[in-house]
């Protein structure tokens, strides 16, 4: 059977980023080890070998950071790491861990994928497209395939993202409570200060993520002042799913342009805390913005809401309190739609089946 090797600039886990693609990366290898021998290669502080269910992970410690970039980790232990393997696949494209790795496997008669999952550094992709080092591109949504300018590609392969349905499952509808929920890293594209300001009165808000830019902070919490709202800056994942399970609803308000004025083409590309909330059986509202309207159907799921309006917020979290039967029900169909279209299993499948088809 086919040796897999996935490759990823940092665990998930407090050692190292707790964030979307960090948990992107491990879960789908954690999965894709229950079907086929799969390892997964990181980088962070310290060397250790790991076993998680099937899965083995090597963390490499102390790795060179190019130009002092956290995000951009390399180090020899990659080439071997290669060469023990059959296919490869790269969890963000433009670093030079990733470029090293699609050239020795592409030198060496292996398969090598990659994923973008929204970050970078430098890398000699920034001057010169690597696009065609990979034998393809496995996006996470159909908005990142479009994005990165692949629509066309006989290469681009849309796999989407999953959830484990097992842990992150419903409670009885008995503990739901008004309170809404935001679960993310605390940054300006994240529109949280949107959600802020669109909270009525006699709503709390739980406010689950590290803040990463002080500024931005300050600012949430001068929005807060005077409103219900709580932040957490360390909830594991047992305090993250009973939040999800008793929430009336979770919002993700990320935007195009933020409240400075700046812009990101990729503010999600998939939405991960929108599939978690939906298999905890409550309605998700979302941004009209990048990949997020895949993943909620408007009214039927949850809402999707104006990017940058705190009235529409407003308006769509008095709708659900003031209609509990109809949250309920949403969050009914938001479970269901989990369950068809994003668990992990069918994730994997869909990486099985590219890796497995001719090279190009």
């Amino acid at each position: 059977m086919k040796r897999i090797l996935h490759i990823v600039p940092a665990p998930f886990r407090s050692d190292g980023v707790v964030g979307g693609a960090e948990r992107y990366a491990m879960e789908l290898a954690r999965n894709m080890a229950d079907a086929a021998p799969t390892r997964l290669l990181t980088f962070g502080q310290r060397d250790s070998m790991e076993k998680i269910g099937n899965l083995e992970m090597r963390v490499v410690g102390s790795p060179h950071y190019v130009r002092g970039q956290r995000g951009n980790p390399f180090s020899a232990a990659i080439l071997s790491e290669v060469l023990a393997a059959d296919v490869v696949h790269c969890h963000q494209q433009h670093i030079v861990a990733s470029s090293v790795s699609a050239a020795l496997a592409r030198a060496t008669g292996r398969k090598v994928f990659v994923s973008d999952l929204g970050g970078g550094g430098w890398d000699i992709s920034g001057y010169v497209s690597t696009d065609r080092w990979y034998h393809g591109h496995l996006h996470i949504s159909e908005y990142s395939r479009k994005y990165f300018g692949h629509s066309s590609s006989p290469q681009a392969h849309v796999i989407l993202g999953g959830v484990d349905v097992e842990r992150f499952s419903p409670a009885p509808a008995s503990q739901r409570t008004k309170d809404v929920l935001f679960v993310g890293r605390l940054l300006p594209h994240k529109g949280v200060n949107y959600l802020i300001d669109g909270l009525p009165n006699d709503m709390k808000l739980n406010i689950a993520g590290r803040p990463y830019h002080e500024e931005y902070f300050k600012y949430l919490c001068s929005r807060a002042d005077g409103k219900q709202v709580q932040f957490h800056h360390n909830w594991d994942d047992d305090l993250l799913i009973e939040a999800y399970r008793t929430s009336l609803a979770i919002v993700l308000p990320s935007v195009f342009m933020d409240v400075y004025g700046n812009k990101s083409g990729v503010p999600e590309l998939l939405g991960q805390t929108l599939l978690e909330g939906m298999a905890c059986g409550i309605p998700a509202i979302c941004a009209n913005v990048a990949s997020m309207p895949e993943i909620v159907i408007d009214g039927v799921t949850g809402f999707i809401v104006p990017p940058n309006d705190p009235a529409a917020i407003h308006s769509k979290l008095s709708w659900l309190r003031d209609h509990p039967e109809d949250a309920r029900r949403m969050g009914q169909a938001a479970r269901e739609r989990v369950l068809k279209v994003f668990t992990w299993p069918a994730v994997v499948k869909r990486c099985l089946e590219a890796y497995a088809l001719p090279k190009a």
